[in-house]
């Protein structure tokens, strides 16, 4: 038997890496290549690239936009590392808080040529890792035995459904809302963040079940924040559940939109300087949402639930629900905690993303 990691558990590693500021190596039969993270490249690692060849900078083509940068690549845009480029350049290009401080970025030399899947899966795995959605690649001959390696098939290009989610403990927990209370802890194979299913009462499976899938918000469900109704959602979802003696509210940690808490930080800032949610998401080089609400049809399986009456303003839930055989019986309107301070971002949910507020 090998105790080797498999081809997920690589992946998991590869993510990890990138965090800390590694390089790993993206291969398959035609070559290899080193993938870094923009954001967390240091000085030497930097150095050390501008003295190799073929080094690209990759960036999605909501970032490229706002840089006024051809995406020939159709999803992204592929840049050529030149020689006056400094490491503040390169940053400049993925972290749109430095636009003001740093606003001259060229001149670059966009590229047609090449291949553009070993970037893509690089900003895949950035994605994943919370991290700004920009990566440089560079062709090797030889591989250094310490790196982490992927082929290219293993990496995956979304969170897919694919994520083996297993409950791993439960107890009772009673709350304000309701004293018949169990929370449920789900955790992915992937090595990614843990769910959470809180369930009022106990469900009639046999019925349509009151379900809310919660995304976590610190901001909102934490401190209070009157910039999202997000705190209000989660009250008023389980306040309802425990009135009516019954329903499961799955947490979902995709902080942010799936961005995570630094990235919504930055989308913060940029919304300060005039720009709307879905605008700030583009500059950062992010999609409009990033959330992956499969994991919460899944985590319904698991509990046995295949009907729901489902609390939410997000048709985009619904249609999710309905595509992984989750029967939503009926859509129940929450539409609570709107501030001063949230008016605007309420309204760019309802025109820009659907929500029917």
């Amino acid at each position: 038997m090998s105790f080797a990691p498999n081809e997920t558990q690589m992946v998991a590693r590869a993510r990890t890496d990138l965090r800390l500021g590694q390089p790993i190596v993206v291969r398959d039969g035609a070559g290899a290549w080193l993938v870094f993270a923009v954001e967390t490249l240091d000085a030497a690692h930097f150095e050390a690239l501008k003295r190799l060849e073929g080094v690209e900078i990759a960036l999605t083509v909501w970032r490229a936009e706002t840089l006024k940068l051809r995406p020939y690549d159709g999803d992204l845009a592929r840049i050529a590392l030149a020689q006056h480029h400094s490491a503040m350049d390169v940053r400049a290009l993925a972290d749109p808080s430095l636009d003001l401080a740093h606003p001259m970025k060229g001149p670059f030399q966009g590229l047609r040529e090449g291949r553009a899947d070993v970037a893509r899966a690089g900003i895949a795995l950035a994605k994943s890792a919370h991290l700004l959605p920009a990566v440089l690649t560079v062709p090797v001959r030889d591989i250094d035995p310490g790196l982490t390696v992927l082929d290219l098939h293993d990496v995956p290009r979304d969170a897919g459904p694919e994520r083996q989610l297993g409950r791993v403990s439960g107890a009772r927990v009673p709350m304000v809302a309701s004293q018949a209370g169990r929370v449920q802890v789900f955790r992915p194979g992937d090595g990614g963040e843990e769910h959470y299913a809180v369930e009022i009462g106990r469900p009639d499976r046999a019925a349509p079940v009151l379900v809310r899938l919660h995304s976590a918000c610190f901001t909102g469900d934490v401190l209070g924040s009157l910039k999202c109704d997000c705190g209000p959602q989660l009250n008023a979802a389980l306040t309802q559940m425990g009135r009516e003696g019954a329903g499961i509210l799955l947490y979902l940690n995709q902080e942010g939109r799936g961005i995570g808490l630094a990235n919504k930080m930055r989308a913060y800032a940029l919304q300060d300087q005039g720009f709307d949610t879905v605008e700030a998401n583009h500059r950062l080089g992010f999609e409009d949402d990033e959330r992956d609400f499969r994991l919460g049809s899944a985590i319904l399986r698991e509990m046995g639930v295949s009907a729901v009456r489902l609390l939410t303003n997000n048709p985009a839930k619904i249609a999710m629900m309905e595509e992984q055989g989750i029967t939503v019986a009926e859509r129940v309107p929450l539409k609570v905690g709107e501030t001063a301070q949230n008016r605007a971002y309420l309204a760019t949910k309802a025109a820009k993303s659907g929500h029917l507020l």
